[in-house]
């Protein structure tokens, strides 16, 4: 049985969507805030990437940092740039990536689920951003940016949201800068989502991993021998989708340095060479190299007795080629292996090779939603950078304070 629990949310008031809404924290970095937030005195990466209002001199992690974003936080408040609802309440969110389509729920889910693993996950958290988003949901008291999970396609469930979404105006519509379209709906009857995820047997973390860690290391903080279980640092938001809207992109890699004639040589050697006219693998087992200009196509082996995990086509890459013949023996720390990840990950790898940033790129083949699913029910932990959903949660849209 899952926890859904409506929240008073803090909001942009609907002239101000737009301007205030931005890409989650993780997928750029401080360089790319700063452009991003050029002009843009309401934009949510001043709270979520704070380190933009301070001199270059002050590091990433120095108390300045997680202070700039709790101030600048407040100060959206006090300035009416938030307003908070009245009552707590469920929301809808759309979005549109061309053709694509996915709709979920915004809610707060529990801290207890997690702990629980009710929401399971799949892949191991690094300390360091662990104890980074940790720091800044406790210095701001509030969770800043929802999480987003799934769950197996429920028919009430979808009934629900069909009601909503086909017959009532939404809250919010805009078209962001990337061009993928953004709507929200107020949920009238939070009560009836609330039961509906009762029958609901697990979620599963599709993105976000180190912010529920972090969720769950606060609310851990936060407890004393007085506390119900119902206090709202026990809660955390999350967009909730139905796993057959979600759309996977490959996580690709590149290698920094290495021999790449050398390499070369090894991959024709150790592998089945495959006729290669597009570099993005068409199946599973297949990846694309691209080397000296060229792209190339290898199959992998398949694995004797494979588990779920040691079957998935990161671990093959990892075990087959960067482990044996490039030494790459922990992709989570070593710093000549590098990941890229989105819709125009191709175009970016040539770029850095032709560029003389990277040595050699490998494309891969979308990891499915079944895989992950399959991973997560046996408490098992994928590959680093195995998944990578698209399109990503706007921040700054539904803001959950404690």
């Amino acid at each position: 049985m899952i926890t859904i629990h409506p929240f008073k949310a803090w909001r942009p008031t609907p002239e101000n969507v737009n301007e205030v809404a931005c890409v989650p924290y993780d997928v750029i970095d401080t360089g790319e805030a700063k452009k991003l937030s050029e002009g843009k005195d309401k934009s949510f990466l001043h709270v979520i990437r704070p380190e933009i209002d301070l001199p270059e001199k002050v590091g990433l992690y120095d108390d300045e940092v997680y202070e700039k974003g709790k101030e600048n936080l407040q100060n959206y408040i006090q300035e009416k740039v938030l307003v908070q609802e009245n009552e707590p309440g469920l929301y809808l969110y759309r979005q549109q990536q061309g053709d694509h389509v996915q709709t979920g729920l915004f809610s707060c889910v529990s801290v207890k689920d997690y702990d629980e693993e009710r929401i399971l996950k799949h892949e191991l958290t690094r300390p360091d951003k662990e104890e980074d988003r940790t720091r800044h949901i406790r210095t701001q008291q509030a969770h800043a940016e929802p999480v987003m999970l799934t769950y197996k396609p429920d028919s009430k469930i979808k009934e629900l949201t069909n009601t909503i979404t086909q017959k009532e105006a939404p809250l919010y519509s805009f078209t962001a800068v990337d061009g993928v379209e953004h709507t929200v709906w107020r949920v009238s009857e939070p009560e009836a989502f609330v039961k509906a995820f009762q029958a609901v047997d697990a979620l599963y973390v599709s993105d976000g991993h180190h912010r529920c860690k972090s969720a769950s290391n606060v609310a851990k903080q936060l407890r004393d021998q007085s506390s119900t279980g119902q206090e709202e640092f026990e809660f955390f938001p999350a967009v909730i989708y139905p796993m057959d809207e979600l759309q996977i992109l490959a996580y690709n890699r590149v290698v920094l340095k290495t021999d790449t004639d050398a390499l070369m040589n090894k991959l024709n050697d150790n592998f089945q060479r495959k006729e290669f006219d597009n570099p993005v693998p068409s199946a599973k087992g297949e990846i694309g190299v691209y080397i000296n200009g060229k792209w190339n196509g290898f199959t992998l082996p398949k694995p004797e007795n494979a588990d779920s995990v040691k079957s998935l086509d990161a671990s093959r890459l990892q075990d087959y080629v960067f482990n044996e013949l490039l030494g790459i023996k922990e992709p989570r720390t070593d710093k000549n292996l590098a990941f890229v990840g989105g819709h125009d990950t191709i175009s970016k790898m040539e770029k850095m090779v032709d560029g003389g940033k990277a040595a050699v790129a490998f494309s891969m083949y979308p990891t499915a939603i079944e895989e992950l699913v399959e991973v997560s029910d046996a408490g098992k932990l994928m590959p680093p950078k195995s998944t990578w959903f698209e399109p990503k949660l706007r921040s700054g849209l539904l803001v959950h304070t404690f």
